[in-house]
């Protein structure tokens, strides 16, 4: 943003940390920058751009107060001498504005003792977008606005619209090349730093572009009075924007603490598959594998990458209902009538669990349909074909396929081929037909070395804990 008057305290470490070539490469590039500023601005000053005289001086003296009012916010320097600055630009040129913004910053650089590698970036960034905002002003004005024969053009509402458009302007350039040092410099992504920076900060710079555009119109019309309240106006706006961060920063903290919930109760769910793995020595591994597979048929099946982290969260859930079951059902081989009935319960145990987590419901369907069949005798709704959810249709073939090669299985592990045999027999009957061509096409074309074999999957590897704990926290902010 253009009142980020100094984004270089924050990257004192990142930029000592690049390497020694890299850092004369790009500081030579700000020197090529403000050396091409200051050319443009001897090329193109005009002697009257630097009049009125007393003008001049007192935009000094408004941007040297602002500045002085500069405050650190998310470790970036929000200073109140870009109104001024703006006001520069608008009403004399780019060549005043120029040495009025290098003025400041070297008197701030001097006061804070900054290394002159910060400072020459600092005075780059700011020769680039004052010697941008000026000639936009003077191509959109195309007049002197100090000639009285011109006062018809700079006394309007036109006048106002152009000044806010370059404080617009000069404010989205400032932010981006600030942002492009943050990339270059501290490796930050540019589309967190406009969430992180720009967009919180929009309102109050769309309200500081309105006074600007307002107090350039009022001198105009009124003279030198008019920009005395400008000083009481900065001070109002940097408190303003204190003020709005702080809200942010307390947004900020609502979110840390839905972020603990969120783990909570994930991480109940993880220590209720862990226990019971405990007791069933296959399932953690067996989770972790049916999720891998689901995430890779939901992509080969054109699913969204939202579909396909619900796929992949489903079958790291999708058994968690047996923990309901008592361990002579678990490690049972032959089941009662009775234990089956139990058994044909843990989807639905399941589910109900799940589906306490916010913005989890997408996950519980598809774990309360995984054992259904498209023939329609699965359970426990026996639906039929497409009435099956896509991601349950998926997660019951990957379950399928992992349990009958599975080597800690309770049955004899079958090989890859003869599984695939076994998944085309049942095909149009208890498996989607088509998901089972996609299925077996996908291992027979990238081969099961991509697939983590059975007993090398790590449960807590595809849980990912963090980036659940979030997905689960986000919708209860929106």
């Amino acid at each position: 943003m253009a009142s980020l008057a100094s984004p270089l305290a924050p990257l004192a470490r990142p930029l000592a940390a690049m390497t020694h070539w890299r850092r004369h490469i790009y500081l030579g590039f700000q020197v090529l920058l403000l050396a091409g500023a200051l050319a443009a601005a001897v090329v193109i000053s005009r002697p009257e751009e630097w009049k009125p005289l007393p003008l001049l001086l007192l935009l000094l003296v408004l941007s040297a107060t602002g500045d002085r009012l500069t405050v650190n916010v998310r470790n970036q320097n929000l200073s109140g001498a870009f109104i001024a600055l703006v006001l520069a630009m608008t009403l004399l040129g780019p060549a005043p504005a120029l040495a009025l913004g290098l003025a400041v910053m070297l008197t701030d650089a001097a006061v804070r003792r900054l290394e002159p590698a910060k400072a020459l970036i600092n005075l780059a960034t700011y020769a680039v977008f004052l010697i941008a905002g000026g000639l936009l002003s003077q191509v959109l004005v195309g007049v002197n606005v100090h000639d009285p024969h011109n006062a018809a053009a700079t006394r309007g509402p036109t006048f106002a619209l152009i000044v806010f458009a370059v404080f617009t302007v000069t404010n989205l350039l400032n932010f981006a090349l600030i942002a492009v040092h943050e990339r270059v410099v501290g490796n930050r992504g540019l589309v967190d730093q406009a969430r992180y920076l720009l967009l919180p900060m929009l309102p109050g710079q769309v309200a500081a572009g309105g006074l600007a555009a307002l107090l350039a119109v009022a001198y105009t019309n009124m003279g030198y009075p008019a920009l005395v309240g400008l000083v009481l106006v900065i001070v109002i706006f940097q408190y303003l924007t204190v003020a709005l961060v702080r809200s942010e920063d307390r947004a900020e903290q609502l979110e840390a603490r839905s972020m603990r919930l969120a783990s909570l109760q994930l991480g109940v769910l993880v220590t209720l598959v862990e226990t019971l793995a405990l007791r069933d020595r296959m399932t953690a591994r067996h989770a972790a594998a049916v999720a891998r597979y689901a995430r890779a048929l939901a992509q080969q099946a054109g699913c969204s990458e939202a579909e396909q982290d619900v796929a992949h969260t489903a079958g790291l859930l999708h058994d968690i209902g047996k923990f309901a079951l008592p361990d002579r059902i678990l490690n049972a081989e032959i089941l009662s009538d009775e234990d089956w009935a139990m058994v044909r319960r843990h989807p639905q145990e399941g589910a109900t669990l799940v589906g306490r987590l916010d913005g989890y419901g997408p996950v519980a369907e598809a774990i309360l349909y995984h054992h259904e069949k498209v023939d329609g005798s699965g359970y426990p709704a026996g639906l039929i074909g497409s009435e099956i959810p896509l991601l349950s249709r998926i997660i019951a073939i990957c379950s399928t396929y992992d349990t009958m090669t599975a080597r800690d299985s309770y049955r004899s592990p079958r090989t890859p081929q003869d599984a695939m045999t076994e998944l085309r027999r049942v095909s149009g009957r208890q498996l989607d037909g088509e998901l089972v061509n996609s299925f077996i096409a996908m291992l027979e074309r990238d081969g099961e070395a991509l697939f983590a074999r059975g007993d090398e999957v790590d449960f807590e590897a595809e849980l990912a804990f963090e980036r659940r704990a979030r997905a689960i926290a986000e919708p209860a902010m929106r």
